[in-house]
């Protein structure tokens, strides 16, 4: 098993909050629940016996942020997440397994040691039949999170990449990778292991993303939808595009940048859109992509508390988290 160098343990200790009752479990939040998990314990000793199971690793990086020219801050996101999901309501039933994996840390400005230890972390937490939920962290944790499901998909299964971001983050790795170059790296390493590179990019700003970069995509035969062209109340043309690209892969890895909200809503972020979307309609297109059952893998990255305004990019992170966890907590149970 491979040495998780850029890891820590998780600490039950940060897990407070407000108590309503010591014994009726339908009065519980979060922090009174959740389990703590050792990633670097052998894989017998953190596999649990429960129906279903989510796992949170923190991505203590943004490291690829300022290689990338960006706003830093995001290294500081997983806790921020971690402090407004304690106190949420407990929904799912008790079948359902609640655990803190962790965080991975750049240490040394290592973004790609970073990258490796999450891959690895992801890799043991589905492979221990648990649901991986990545807590950002600078976006460039999606490399890391492709690679540890890669590792453990049979190469029989097609896995799509659905990216709610205003950037399509397809940048040339020059001179090295980025926050910025996630998908670039993806690409080539599908052509390495020929297999099909999937990609679909919800909330794109034409502002945000040179000319260059929507050729890139064109090429690499990578599905987009602007920001300005979904219709908060037809998401209908969305869906449909949204449907081809379930029926076409086995798998689907969901990735949230929070920069692809309007910044009234998600303030605390690396490069914030004024023009971005609503959080109502991304919830709606995300559970429409649960409801498919394909989902093995979700993330939430770039939540940058020092720009943040009454933690409200940390909130709309740990309700999204909420969401995807009753979603399918209730469709599988």
């Amino acid at each position: 098993m491979t040495e998780l160098t850029h890891y820590t343990p998780p600490d039950a200790a940060r897990w407070t909050g407000r108590v309503d009752d010591l014994e009726d479990r339908d009065a519980f939040r979060w922090h009174q629940v959740i389990e703590c998990l050792d990633l670097s314990a052998p894989g017998e000793q953190f596999a649990k016996q429960t129906a279903q199971g989510f796992c949170l690793i923190g991505y203590c990086c943004d490291h690829g942020v300022a290689l990338n020219l960006g706003r830093t801050g995001a290294e500081k996101g997983p806790e921020a997440i971690r402090n407004q999901l304690a106190n949420l309501p407990v929904n799912f039933p008790e079948t359902v397994g609640l655990y803190d994996g962790g965080d991975i840390h750049c240490r040394d400005g290592g973004l790609a040691g970073a990258q490796r230890t999450l891959a690895e972390a992801v890799e043991r937490v589905l492979s221990a039949g648990l649901f991986p939920v990545v807590l950002g962290g600078g976006h460039d944790l999606t490399f890391g999170h492709y690679l540890g499901i890669s590792q453990q998909l049979p190469n029989s299964k097609r896995l799509g990449i659905l990216n709610f971001d205003a950037h399509l983050d397809l940048r040339p790795l020059r001179p090295a990778a980025t926050s910025g170059t996630m998908f670039t790296q993806i690409a080539a390493e599908c052509r390495g292991r020929s297999t099909e590179f999937s990609y679909f990019c919800i909330g794109t700003q034409k502002s945000a993303n040179t000319v260059s970069l929507f050729r890139m995509a064109e090429g690499l035969g990578v599905e987009t939808v602007l920001a300005k062209d979904i219709n908060d109340a037809d998401l209908a043309p969305v869906t449909q595009k949204l449907d081809a690209f379930l029926a076409d892969n086995d798998a689907i890895y969901v990735t949230i940048c929070a920069d692809v909200f309007s910044s009234a809503f998600a303030p605390g972020v690396s490069a914030p859109q004024p023009f971005g979307l609503q959080p109502e309609t991304v919830l709606r297109l995300l559970k429409h992509v649960l409801d498919s059952g394909k989902v093995v893998t979700f993330d939430f990255a770039e939540v940058s508390p020092r720009f943040d305004s009454d933690d409200n990019t940390a909130k709309l992170a740990a309700v999204f988290v909420y969401a995807l966890v009753n979603t399918l907590a209730e469709s599988r149970s």
